[in-house]
């Protein structure tokens, strides 16, 4: 597997686009991602029990099996929370984009992010689609272009590729998200689109993908908060010429697998590392755990906890509140076992040797926890298990952020 330049319109056959249709004040707010051919299509959809009327429609799309052909997402609107009318206006976003393509409405996906309980201006949506189509480009360009317009508080674009090789065929995997606030574990709780142009059946994406999401998205946390809107979906159109891959047990499905689970991983510290007004970037690491599931808890708790992160912010090695986390994380565990411990790129900080807290020498701590990205070593000891989760500290300018929102 070889790293390339690029996102989303890597792979043959996918052309993308994003323009400022008016959405928002001027940056691009509308994007079209498109397969020449219908593509087979998997996804996860946002655990919230409110949910935007975009995943309603695109789950269902989703959910019949058969291949489709784009997805229309814009930014600065969520299409949440409003009635009848939100269902509306999701459909008109599907119906322009098919006409546009040439396609029917129930091959077209529909996400939105953005703003909830507005309405959508869907005047100005139905406008821009064709001016969005016309713009449709195989190029890294139309991919950047894509991955801006779907940008609501996010910092920078967030895109990855990759070449594989299947038995001698070349294979290209690429990917795009957006997340920055509104992001907590529980699938999606951001936005994700990955393109492939490998030949495999439906059932077996379905499965990598619902396999990748479970470490990868679903182990990410800024902010506590779930999203009513959030998808993530990968499309495969078969255009790679590489025979079908039809068994998990198929040596390719491996390959493919895991360059799926390696796209999903990146984007989703990406989203972890652009988190609202983060200084830091976090990874907390739990090994020797009973159970992955067990692991996986830890972890969450801990990447999740407020005050594990404002610890972060201020720099402060305040080991009590990541073994408070734990303890709250829904695991039972011995605690005179535990050790825990502060990395990153300026050196090795132990807080906990085996139940016993160990003297912090303050230059070191403030050393350690002064880097950019920093990771949380907690070791159970109780098993063979392990799991990572990656976060952000939380800082004054969140507050200002979020309480500035909408104005």
């Amino acid at each position: 597997m070889k790293k390339v330049a690029g996102g989303v319109t890597v792979a043959k056959g996918f052309k993308a686009a994003g323009q400022h249709v008016g959405l928002k004040r001027k940056r691009k707010d509308l994007a079209i991602l498109m397969s020449e051919v219908p593509a087979t299509v998997a996804g996860v959809f946002t655990t919230n029990v409110v949910k935007g009327a975009p995943v309603t429609w695109s789950h269902k799309v989703v959910s019949a099996g058969t291949p489709i052909k784009a997805v229309v997402i814009n930014s600065g609107h969520a299409n949440s929370c409003t009635g009848p009318q939100g269902d509306i206006d999701c459909v008109k976003m599907a119906e322009a984009t098919a006409l546009a393509l040439g396609c029917a409405a129930e091959e077209v996906a529909v996400a939105s992010t953005g703003y909830i309980g507005v309405q959508l201006p869907i005047d100005k949506i139905c406008a821009g689609i064709p001016i969005v189509a016309g713009l449709l480009a195989a190029t890294e360009e139309g991919g950047t272009a894509a991955a801006e317009a779907i940008r609501t508080t996010d910092l920078f674009t967030k895109q990855i590729a990759f070449q594989l090789d299947i038995d001698g065929t070349k294979v290209m995997i690429g990917g795009m998200a957006k997340g920055s606030g509104m992001v907590h574990p529980n699938m999606a709780t951001m936005l994700a689109f990955v393109t492939t142009d490998i030949n495999i059946t439906q059932e077996l994406l379905s499965l990598a993908m619902k396999e990748s999401v479970c470490t990868t998205y679903n182990m990410i946390s800024v902010d506590g908060d779930t999203s009513t809107n959030d998808m993530a979906l990968v499309f495969a159109n078969g255009l790679a010429g590489n025979k079908l891959i039809e068994s998990a047990d198929d040596k390719n499905f491996i390959i493919f697998k895991t360059a799926l689970h390696t796209v999903n991983e990146l984007l989703a510290k990406a989203v972890a590392r652009d988190g609202e007004g983060a200084t830091k970037f976090l990874e907390v690491s739990v090994i020797g755990s009973e159970s992955r599931e067990d692991a996986q808890k830890l972890a969450k708790s801990v990447v999740s906890s407020s005050l594990v992160k404002t610890a972060l912010f201020g720099e402060d090695a305040n080991w009590g509140r990541i073994i408070a986390a734990l303890g709250r994380g829904g695991v039972n565990f011995d605690p005179s076992k535990l050790s825990i411990s502060f990395d990153s790129d300026a050196g090795h900080l132990p807080l906990m040797c085996k139940g016993k807290p160990l003297v912090v020498n303050t230059n070191d701590a403030h050393k350690v926890l002064s880097e950019k990205d920093i990771r949380i070593s907690i070791d159970m000891v109780a098993g063979g298990s392990e799991a990572r989760a990656w976060g952000c500290d939380l800082s004054y300018d969140y507050v200002r952020i979020n309480g500035a929102y909408r104005t």
